[in-house]
């Protein structure tokens, strides 16, 4: 069944509205919407619609194409941000140990990008990482966090977290790290100002011709970040990393993408990390 205007539903909200949003999210982000999301993208756009004062969706979406102010908001509602501290810890343990061999072999900083930095949990992970790594809050290590959604970013960069986004944190590693919000009644802790030095957080669209990212990188994340995009755009963003990445750089996906699909550009060294195709195997 469609998308199809009801009763119970506050605004109009019809299959060719559906379809036009798909079409817009999917030219300006390259975000593939699945037929199943409709309910979703009702949900969220609802609220921009009772903000801007629209009565339908066909109304809402004729403001944003005269309005190009509206198009950061637009995204920034249809964009998915499930993160946590420390997800997928194995990576952060190889990351480690590649951080390791790095430095055995060469005094140099050591640069990551984070390119679906959230509200910041990944990159404070990379960032702690790190520190844990060389046993002190000033390591040898650049990190670029992005996101497309700015609310999102302006949180991470803030680093202010509520008690139950770091409740499976060990005691050690809140006590290293974090510091109490003075004044807070809730409980928030911020991260220390040595973690937040090694990060820097900007908006990236990942399907912008250009990105301001400063290769090479020794490491990049872009984990459940594919799953959002079909295999065509999979495919031309990896073959963007190709050449940002050190030839014995990394790429870390998420637990449920596969890069098989892209096995000239990247090779598979298992637990969803991967090397250029282009390296010296081993």
């Amino acid at each position: 069944m469609g998308a199809q205007p009801t009763r119970e539903r506050e605004f109009e909200f019809t299959e060719a509205d559906f379809e036009r949003v798909r079409k817009l999210i999917y030219q300006h982000a390259g975000i593939a919407l699945s037929p199943a999301k409709q309910d979703m993208v009702y949900s969220r756009l609802a609220r921009r619609l009772r903000s801007c004062g629209d009565k339908t969706f066909a109304q809402y979406l004729q403001r944003l194409e005269r309005d190009r102010s509206e198009w950061e908001t637009f995204v920034n509602s249809l964009t998915t941000n499930l993160t946590s501290f420390f997800r997928e810890a194995h990576h952060f343990e190889i990351l480690a140990d590649h951080m390791r061999q790095l430095t055995a072999k060469e005094k140099r900083p050591i640069k990551i990008w984070c390119c679906a930095a959230s509200t910041g949990e990944e990159p404070y992970s990379l960032a702690m990482t790190a520190c844990e790594t060389f046993d002190t809050l000033n390591p040898p290590v650049q990190i670029l966090a992005s996101d497309i959604d700015t609310n999102v970013l302006a949180q991470g960069e803030r680093g202010v977290f509520r008690p139950e986004r770091v409740e499976r944190l060990s005691p050690q590693r809140i006590q290293r790290f974090f510091q109490r919000c003075a004044g807070s009644s809730g409980g928030e802790l911020r991260v220390r100002p040595e973690l937040q030095r090694l990060i820097s957080f900007r908006r990236i669209n990942l399907l912008d011709p250009v990105w301001p990212v400063q290769g090479p990188l020794d490491a990049l994340f872009c984990r459940n970040v594919m799953i959002y995009f079909d295999k065509p755009t999979q495919y031309a963003i990896l073959k963007r990393f190709v050449p940002l990445l050190r030839p014995d750089g990394l790429l870390f996906a998420g637990h449920s993408e596969s890069f098989m699909h892209a096995a000239d550009l990247f090779r598979s060294l298992g637990r969803t990390v991967y090397k250029r195709a282009d390296s010296v195997r081993g």
